[in-house]
């Protein structure tokens, strides 16, 4: 084997290691929603807290991506398709960081809600937001894996589900606080954890965005489906 042949194997196992960490780390992340969505329901504390607790390892995995990136751009000076596998990779870790903070986000707000009853069926809905969501990160990381453009971006377009059943809930949410002021605490709690939600599939869309760019050097041309509109909603005040 000749110094080229030695250098790009070189990359490639360092690649291969970065990809491996990236998925075990996804894993971990869909686990987390996972069992956010059982949270929502069951207002388990123990579960709640060991959910907060597994965090750490999400975010150590990050911490060992970065730093292979960081070793793999000093050593290996990559370029073209191979700067942007390396890039695309610290990005779709950083976007799997985040998922699984709003997650965690969800189970610290569990020690609230467990004090008051459940409203309506905000938490039913916000299960099923958080099981749609765990599945967009499984095929979009399976779409990262198979370097799968079109399956990237159709769970890129499901997203706009999320934002829909996130506006819906919203507006539900607003009129139970406004029949009656002892669901202010409950439905504050639940508006947070619907727009955790709803941030979770925002930043799987980004990782969908992230294959296009490893795949074709550019981000898609149109602009990303969004369906949020919670910042302009009305409730009229009932007379």
């Amino acid at each position: 084997m000749n110094q080229a042949d030695h250098i790009v194997s070189a990359f490639d196992a360092d690649l291969r290691k970065i990809e491996n960490l990236v998925v075990t780390m996804g894993g971990l992340v869909e686990k987390q929603i996972e069992e956010a969505a059982t949270i929502i329901v069951n207002r388990d504390l123990e579960q709640a807290a060991r959910l907060v607790e597994s965090d750490a390892e999400v975010d150590a995995i990050e911490h060992e991506i970065d730093e292979l990136v960081v070793r793999i751009i000093a050593l290996r000076q990559p370029k073209a398709q191979d700067l942007r596998a390396v890039l695309a990779a610290l990005k779709v870790a950083s976007d799997l960081e985040r998922i699984g903070d709003y997650a965690k986000n969800l189970a610290k707000r569990i020690s609230v809600l467990a004090q008051v009853p459940p409203v309506g069926d905000a938490g039913k809905t916000i299960k099923r937001m958080c099981l749609m969501v765990r599945q967009m990160v499984k095929d979009v990381l399976d779409a990262y894996l198979a370097r799968d453009d079109a399956s990237a971006q159709e769970v890129r377009i499901r997203d706009e589900e999320i934002d829909q059943i996130h506006n819906n809930l919203f507006r539900s949410l607003l009129t139970y606080m406004l029949e009656d002021p002892r669901n202010i605490t409950p439905c504050m709690h639940m508006l947070f954890i619907s727009k955790n939600v709803e941030r979770m599939g925002d930043h799987t869309t980004s990782i969908a965005e992230q294959i296009s760019f490893l795949i074709t050097g550019e981000m898609p041309s149109d602009d990303r489906p969004k369906r949020d509109n919670t910042n302009t909603a009305f409730v009229k005040p009932a007379e």
